[in-house]
């Protein structure tokens, strides 16, 4: 499996706090069956990450991980953030495309409902022959979440959830209503460190959508297609349709 989301570089955003806990959430990883995890650190107005630095950061880390033992492989990638995209150049985008295939960006919503604002972002990303993974939808609860998430998706974008909140907890059956509606494409950890919050886990999550509708047909696609696709760059299109 492939983590889409993680803050496992360290000492870079609000993510893991040194290489020793890198390295753990890595063990996290192999423990769950994931093989590589996107280091998608903030690409936002308060966090200075330098973005030219992370293709070392990940070679890096890749190095302190085969020496510790670590089966887990870290790819490049980025959390950008909506209010950032028109900042970056072409170069910097590609940057920090999830596994460096060139294609695909995580963004980050700007808080509060989805607005035109973020169809906007989208737009102006694909017309730089980019698409997106939209993330966090749990936090932008709205009467018309689903209605502007499926507008996304006839966009081209795809939708990530996070995959603790949808293994447990109270948002679960939130998670779930949505995977139910078909805006539910990919699922990642989000994690940030090994010392508390969401692990690098994805199996319980998985477990979960395969109780529902349209994700338990396309199970499959969800945890191993669409996740390879993405990171290689490569087109795709959900063999599902959001549901009114």
């Amino acid at each position: 499996m492939i983590d889409l989301h993680c803050h496992i570089l360290a000492g870079v955003d609000d993510g893991a706090l040194d290489l020793a806990d890198s390295v753990a959430m890595a063990r996290q990883a192999d423990a769950d069956g994931v093989a590589f995890v996107c280091a998608t650190p903030h690409i936002r107005h308060d966090h200075d990450v330098a973005i030219v630095e992370l293709a070392d950061r990940v070679a890096e880390l890749n190095r302190a991980l085969e020496a510790a033992g670590a089966r887990a492989r870290v790819l490049s990638g980025g959390e950008v953030a909506e209010t950032i995209t028109t900042r970056l150049d072409d170069a910097q985008l590609r940057a920090v495309t999830l596994g460096g295939g060139g294609r695909w960006i995580l963004l980050e919503p700007r808080p509060g409902p989805l607005a035109d604002s973020l169809t906007a972002a989208v737009d102006r990303l694909a017309a730089r022959g980019l698409r997106c993974v939209i993330a966090h939808p749990e936090r932008h609860l709205a009467p018309d979440l689903v209605e502007r998430l499926a507008a996304l998706v006839r966009r081209g974008a795809l939708v990530q959830a996070t995959a603790a909140l949808i293994e447990g907890g109270p948002a679960a059956e939130g998670m779930l209503a949505l995977a139910r509606r078909g805006v539910v494409h990919v699922i990642a950890s989000d994690a940030h460190s090994s010392h508390g919050g969401r692990p690098v886990r994805l199996s319980g999550a998985l477990a979960r959508l395969a109780e529902v509708e349209p994700a338990r047909s396309h199970l499959e696609w969800i945890a191993r297609e669409a996740p390879r696709a993405i990171v290689a760059g490569e087109e795709i299109t959900p063999p599902f349709q959001p549901m009114p």
